[in-house]
């Protein structure tokens, strides 16, 4: 599929071109930035989707949850409301969008809120008590009217940028000199087994397009949620299973659930899909489904006759992970403002 994309380069000339020319226009200043007084974390990519944004937004309030009023903007993509909404774990997915839902429930000391204006949404998020110290955007890479003090880059590692063309010869949004903006690059989705030399291959590609520091993560996956009766993976192995997937690029979760030694059948539905009634009806009579955690905000609530389940995930970190830590606690201690 890669590969007849690129009969598509053609027309991603006029793309890139016009990415390009706003991109300057920003960097001239014709273009207008805001940028603020305290610490504003932006998390994105350069490419369309599947390059595990939530788990690396999840890991940084984590990382400042003990010691800050935190607050977290997204976009909420696909949400059938307009304009700024502060997002209470009482919400439905369909009103506040799946991912920024999955964070008011993990996180409910942290400020959660949902603005196409990110200007506008970081305006109202410092109106509310108490006042947030830091502020964390979500999917946030092109969004150029707001300036993050830090920007986190996200590459994931079997669709790495520079190797990706622009839309819609490749998924790329904008071209590979994008990275340059990044203050760091996680390159995500790696396997467990990443060895040195590699890693260093990979870092070394990657300073052609930005100096920023290059680190390397996978994907931890949890124990099953969703039911009490179901604690482990064993438990699901004389089940009828029904994986079913809203995710950019499934494929890493059904290998691992495969390598749980489970027989399933996948439904693959589209990022962050709005699931309807007769959909709905059809998965409720399977015996058991089991999803991602961002499905599941989605599903949730919404079948009565199938058991539900899911899979928490997390980001975890290969190397160097105390360096990763101590870069970006430096950076939001510098700017905190002083009482």
């Amino acid at each position: 599929m890669k590969d007849l994309r690129k009969i598509l380069w053609p027309f991603s000339v006029p793309y890139d071109g016009v990415t390009r020319v706003r991109n300057y226009l920003f960097e001239k200043g014709i273009f207008e930035q805001k940028s603020y007084d305290f610490p504003v974390i932006g998390i994105g990519n350069l490419s369309v989707g599947g390059t595990g944004k939530t788990p690396m937004t999840e890991y940084v309030l984590h990382l400042l949850k003990e010691e800050y009023h935190l607050a977290t903007l997204s976009r909420g993509y696909g949400r059938s409301t307009k304009g700024f909404l502060p997002v209470t774990p009482e919400d439905h997915a369909s009103e506040v969008g799946d991912e920024p839902l999955q964070f008011a429930i993990k996180f409910e000391q942290v400020a959660v809120a949902v603005c196409e204006d990110r200007q506008t949404g970081i305006a109202k998020l410092m109106q509310q008590t108490p006042k947030p110290e830091v502020v964390v955007l979500d999917d946030v890479f092109q969004h150029r009217k707001v300036q993050p003090g830090y920007l986190i880059m996200l590459t994931a590692y079997n669709d790495l940028f520079y190797k990706d063309l622009v839309l819609p010869a490749g998924n790329l949004r904008e071209s590979r000199q994008g990275a340059s903006r990044a203050h760091c690059i996680v390159v995500t989705k790696c396997p467990s087994s990443l060895g040195e030399r590699e890693m260093q291959a990979i870092q070394m590609k990657i300073g052609a397009y930005s100096n920023a520091s290059v680190y390397f993560s996978s994907i931890g996956y949890g124990e099953i949620q969703g039911n009490p009766a179901f604690t482990d993976y064993s438990t699901l192995r004389n089940k009828k299973i029904t994986v079913v997937t809203g995710i950019a690029k499934p494929e890493p979760f059904f290998d691992f659930l495969k390598g749980k030694n489970l027989n399933f059948e996948a439904l693959r539905f589209k990022d962050h899909h709005n699931f309807t009634p007769k959909e709905l009806q059809a998965l409720d009579q399977h015996e058991v489904i089991l999803t991602t955690e961002k499905d599941y905000m989605r599903l949730n609530g919404k079948l009565h006759k199938a058991t539900l389940l899911y899979v928490p995930i997390e980001m975890q970190f290969l190397k160097e992970t105390e360096r990763f830590n101590n870069d970006l606690l430096n950076f939001v201690k510098q700017h905190v403002p002083k009482e």
